[in-house]
């Protein structure tokens, strides 16, 4: 093994953190992922427990009102099919951040239950911003990590 390859593993292992994923729902974030594995995951792991999952959500809904299933379907899109959130893990989110004040929820058809709507509220904005600038550096030392595997591996 080359110095070289040697440094872009440790560089991929720190830009990804160590440990299980810690995702109380469940939710599979990669393709391929067999459950309980206990690897190291930067999207479920670190990242998801940092807050990516919010701020996709509070990233899309800013840009109008939403609902659960388009959000689902809106994740998946952005992050290429890499964080899946399913609606075991959505819904409880939505629930959580109308809590907080962050989204505000109305139903398309308030006399029965249909989709329900969220829209972003000021501070849903003030939580997108926090989240964006504390998330920044981590998902730039995993396209940094990423690079190095590619340039080592691919020759790219």
């Amino acid at each position: 093994m080359t110095e070289r390859s040697a440094s872009a593993r440790r560089a991929a292992a720190d830009a990804v953190g160590a440990g299980p994923p810690d995702d109380p729902s469940g939710a599979k974030a990669t393709r391929g992922r067999k459950a309980g594995s206990g690897g190291a995951d930067p999207l479920l792991g670190e990242l998801r427990r940092g807050g990516l999952l919010s701020l996709l959500v509070l990233h899309q809904v800013s840009s109008g009102p939403s609902y659960g299933n388009q959000l689902i379907d809106r994740v998946g899109e952005i992050t290429g099919g890499v964080v899946a959130a399913n609606p075991n893990t959505m819904y409880p989110l939505l629930r959580e951040l109308e809590a907080k004040g962050m989204l505000e929820g109305s139903w398309e058809h308030p006399e029965r239950r249909s989709r329900r709507f969220y829209a972003i509220t000021e501070a849903g904005l003030v939580e997108r911003d926090r989240l964006s600038a504390e998330l920044s550096p981590k998902l730039d030392d995993i396209g940094t990590a990423i690079a190095r595997i590619r340039s080592e591996v691919l020759g790219q």
